[in-house]
């Protein structure tokens, strides 16, 4: 079975004839189907160019391929309010980007018995943030560690 370079059914024809029409069209004679099928069908189509766009195809879909990523900002529960500003506008940046945001609050030696204050600073960046955020992971303390996981917003 034969098919031309403009997808019309030639029907079966010879080899012979199939590579004739083929050199005559400045066209490869490549086979679509398996070798085991009755009868095999082959196709008339510049090869090369074909090869190229399937690549091409292929590559433009990684493109289109978003990776969530988790950027993380640290925090002191002793944070100072320009600091804290400075790294707010970051996760805003972070999370207007489309990228998950883990916050981390560390303590240092004796702070952590204080670790309401952590608690306190992760619950002003989760309000400050809410219209942009929503809270993936609720502030949990591990070890001396205070987490909370922020991500945009779904689209509606």
């Amino acid at each position: 079975m034969l098919i031309d370079q403009n997808g019309d059914k030639q029907g079966i024809v010879l080899i012979d004839v199939a590579l004739n029409s083929a050199k005559s069209a400045a066209l490869d004679l490549v086979q679509v189907s398996p070798s085991d099928a009755n009868p095999v069908v082959c196709k008339l189509l510049d090869y090369g160019k074909h090869v190229f766009e399937k690549k091409k195809s292929i590559s433009s879909s990684k493109v289109k391929v978003k990776r969530n990523t988790v950027k993380e900002i640290k925090f002191r529960p002793s944070t100072d309010i320009g600091d804290y500003n400075i790294k707010l506008k970051k996760i805003k940046s972070f999370i207007l980007d489309g990228d998950k945001t883990k916050i981390t609050v560390r303590f240092r030696g004796r702070e952590i018995l204080n670790s309401n204050l952590g608690l306190d600073l992760l619950n002003k960046i989760r309000d400050e943030l809410e219209e942009l955020a929503q809270v993936d992971q609720e502030p949990s303390l591990e070890g001396r560690q205070l987490l909370m996981v922020l991500s945009p917003l779904k689209k509606k």
